[in-house]
């Protein structure tokens, strides 16, 4: 007798096979999909018809197996291949592929959502967001560009917006001084002739209105200095002024050893060679002769003559210059400048110069004194201060001795001020001047008929720079290229693992969320504990296989036609059962 069972049981096969075609279907749809995961549906039986459990062998009798019949197919699930596929390079910097386990974090009306598809991209605020406008989270950084680990931010990173500066702190220099060289005996020395006052000899305490002939300088008064040269450099003009009467000679001495970079006193402090003073100093005579003597060596050689003064009254007059200057010594001594540019905390270039000058040689080698000056530090005074002792800064000249071999014996490294009184910048610009680094050092050899050589081997501190680049590297660390050649750390991204990872729940849009059977979100850096790591300019393709799909959609037809079978021959049996009935 035919049994309705097996019209039934035919249905199963039909809905089940038609279940599995349209899971087949959505693969092979999402085979060009970002980072989709194939799916597959797994059948299991329905239900028997038990007849018989079966009976175990006895005696003669060796045993019957269970006689049962299958009441048809079901759908038991479908399962995720959560396996990573190809990884293509497409060279676009919003581009992100995970390469292994984990997932982006992303955001949307404050909810987060997960997913691998990488296709990212920029919005109005420069926050990083998928096609359909989430935000990507990570960490971000503070003012100073270290990572705020702990808490997720959406990504941001501000091309064309972001600007930044750094100050300078250290300086390397290397080079050979020429130890051949003759040693520094004497310093420029400058005359003005016999100044007096109320008929007698000119002193240093003689104020500028007293000096004869009466009215040469007054109150209001302007002295500027113009065209002088130091080492055959030009210093930058400077003007003195006679503002109350009480200026003596000393204080415009002292303004001219300020602007024309000459240390008082030779700076010589800082040990015991060499120095006395002659070496940056100033004197008046008894005929009221003015005697200015500049620094050691010959790149400290002073260009100083009666045309470069200029004195005018308080309405901007020209007046005539009282003062007749001659140059009687020129400055002695193996030297060699070097100038380089550093920079304030708002980026501002300024430049350095820094001579070196032979001052003694003996049996143990040679010693040589470096001078540091900076028409741009802010006080009159364009010599550096240098060599911090008891938590102040002076002027005394660094001593840098070299043994019988041409090294350095001495400390080869010291810190200079750089005043920046009123600019805005941090102020002062303090910065570590290295003679011996890892770049190179500074030697003392002999070159018969060469020269002394110094120069720049490395300096940090940058301008004023725009963010113009940015690159994710392997560990999620967003990395920023500015126009002025600095690299800083934008923020970095997380990735979120789970622990059954197929059981997130998915969602439109190439997203997932939580599931039930997923655990919670583990968040890490890219690379550890067990995450993936991140391949910038590079998107994940999806892993559906066609070859395999279209021999399961085959498969799948024959059981669908397999199953109609059924339904049609168990057709025919009833139909022939109620032919009988008539």
């Amino acid at each position: 007798m035919a049994s309705t069972v097996s019209l039934l049981t035919g249905l199963s096969g039909l809905n089940a096979h038609s279940r599995r075609l349209e899971v087949i279907g959505n693969n092979i749809s999402n085979v060009n999909t970002t980072a989709f995961k194939s799916n597959r549906m797994l059948f299991s039986t329905q239900i028997n018809r038990t007849m018989s459990v079966g009976m175990s062998p006895q005696g003669a009798n060796g045993g019957t197996n269970p006689g049962q019949i299958g009441l048809g197919v079901r759908v038991a699930g479908t399962q995720r291949d959560m396996r990573t596929g190809a990884i293509a390079v497409t060279g676009i910097q919003t581009d992100l592929a995970v390469d292994g386990a984990g997932q982006f974090i992303v955001e949307r009306d404050g909810e987060q959502f997960f997913t691998r598809a990488g296709e990212f991209q920029f919005n109005a605020n420069n926050e990083i967001t998928t096609v359909r406008g989430e935000r990507l989270m990570g960490y971000g950084v503070d003012d100073n560009f270290n990572l705020q680990e702990g808490s997720l931010s959406p990504v941001t990173i501000p091309l064309g917006t972001m600007t930044i500066a750094e100050a300078t702190s250290t300086v390397n220099l290397a080079g050979n001084l020429n130890a051949d060289g003759d040693v520094a005996t004497t310093g420029s020395i400058i005359e003005f002739d016999a100044l007096t006052a109320g008929g007698g000899a000119a002193t240093l305490a003689t104020p500028l209105i007293s000096l004869d002939p009466a009215g040469a300088f007054a109150v209001g008064d302007s002295i500027t200095v113009s065209g002088a040269e130091r080492g055959g450099k030009s210093v930058q003009d400077a003007t003195f002024a006679v503002e109350d009467g009480t200026e003596t000679i000393e204080d415009f001495l002292t303004f001219l050893q300020n602007i024309l970079g000459v240390v008082p006193d030779g700076g010589y402090a800082m040990g015991d060679v060499t120095g006395g003073p002659e070496d940056g100093s100033f004197n008046v005579d008894a005929m009221g002769v003015i005697q200015f003597i500049g620094n050691y060596g010959e790149s400290n050689d002073l260009d100083l003559q009666t045309d470069m003064f200029s004195v005018k009254d308080t309405d901007g007059i020209a007046k005539s210059n009282p003062f007749s200057v001659s140059k009687t010594v020129d400055a002695t001594g193996e030297s060699v400048r070097t100038t380089f540019a550093v920079y304030d905390s708002l980026g501002t270039e300024l430049l350095v110069d820094v001579t070196m000058v032979l001052v003694e040689t003996d049996d143990n080698g040679t010693y040589w004194r470096a001078f540091m000056h900076s028409g741009d530090d802010t006080d009159r005074a364009t010599f550096l201060e240098n060599g911090e002792r008891d938590g102040m800064f002076s002027t005394d000249v660094p001593l840098l001795s070299f043994d019988n071999f041409g090294r350095m014996t001495s400390p080869g490294s010291f810190d200079v001020e750089l005043d920046r009184d009123d600019t805005g910048a941090g102020d002062p610009l303090s910065f570590s001047l290295n003679f011996a680094s890892q770049d190179g050092e500074l030697t003392a050899f002999s070159d018969s008929g060469g020269e002394s050589a110094l120069g720049v081997t490395f300096q940090d501190g940058a301008p004023l720079g725009v963010l113009t680049s940015f690159n994710v590297g392997p560990n999620g660390v967003i990395s920023g290229g500015f126009s002025n050649n600095q690299v800083r750390t934008l923020g970095q991204l997380v990735l979120a693992t789970f622990t059954n990872e197929a059981g997130l729940v998915e969602v439109a849009d190439n997203l997932w969320r939580i599931g039930p059977n997923s655990g919670p979100a583990q968040v890490a850096r890219p690379g550890e504990f067990g995450s993936g790591r991140v391949q910038g300019g590079s998107l994940e393709l999806s892993n559906v296989d066609l070859g395999s799909q279209f021999i399961e959609m085959i498969t799948t037809s024959t059981g669908y036609s397999a199953s109609s079978r059924v339904i049609s021959t168990a057709d025919e049996l009833l139909q022939q059962l109620l032919v009988i009935g008539r």
